[in-house]
């Protein structure tokens, strides 16, 4: 799943940008500045997994960035540590970039099935840069899952007032919103893993109707929230 980050010195700080800055003596460098160049960093990574996949190396990536490297150690600790904050970016970023699309729409339970459907939507686009994604985001919840649970926190905490708004107006029934929210998001994770490498062979609208029907039945939907809803 790519998505294109907008970096920034005033955009909203991610768990990574607070762990780069503890890294560096307060007496040698202000703390904006430190997070002003893991941006940066951040940036030149997502550039490299894009034109060159996972594989490149820390002198790559220094070049790219135009910084020394003892630069990239006082923000980051390694190659994982960097991805670890790439990944919280892109999902960061990209829940930020859902919430600014679906602004024109008002129904609940319609923002929640363009949510739930665009990550696999996004896969029709940059097949190659969304499989190495995708890997990445894999070998690392393996290696680091507390912190990958913290950067797919980000989805989860954008469906889940979708699914409280449509509770309350009595359309659907959760048992537990964030508990909900949370499944759900495994869920269109797993997807985006599996559908990055076989391809969308039944078309994707066939694969999100599928998908929305389903987390629609599991979250006490009906056929006429369906019809309102599409």
């Amino acid at each position: 799943m790519k998505y294109v980050a907008q970096v920034t010195e005033q955009a909203p700080e991610r768990a990574w940008t607070g762990r780069a800055a503890e890294r560096s003596p307060a007496v040698q460098r202000s703390r904006s500045r430190t997070i002003a160049q893991a941006r940066h960093i951040v940036k030149a990574a997502e550039h490299l997994l894009e034109t060159q996949g996972g594989q490149f190396t820390t002198q790559q990536l220094i070049k790219e960035a135009g910084v020394a490297l003892q630069t990239f150690y006082r923000c980051f600790a390694g190659k994982d540590e960097l991805l670890l904050a790439v990944l919280e970016d892109l999902i960061a970023q990209g829940s930020l970039d859902m919430l600014r699309l679906a602004e024109g729409i008002d129904d609940p339970v319609a923002r929640l099935r363009f949510f739930v459907t665009w990550p696999i939507e996004l896969l029709e686009h940059n097949a190659d840069a969304n499989k190495v994604v995708t890997a990445e985001h894999w070998r690392l919840h393996q290696l680091y899952p507390e912190d990958v649970a913290r950067a797919t926190q980000h989805f989860s905490d954008l469906i889940e007032p979708e699914i409280e708004a449509a509770a309350a107006a009595g359309v659907l029934r959760p048992v537990d919103p964030p508990r909900d929210a949370a499944m759900i998001t495994k869920l269109v994770m797993a997807m985006v893993h599996h559908y990055a490498f076989i391809g969308l062979g039944d078309g994707v609208h066939v694969v999100t109707d599928h998908l929305w029907r389903f987390c629609l039945g599991a979250l006490g939907g009906n056929a006429a929230v369906v019809i309102d809803a599409e």
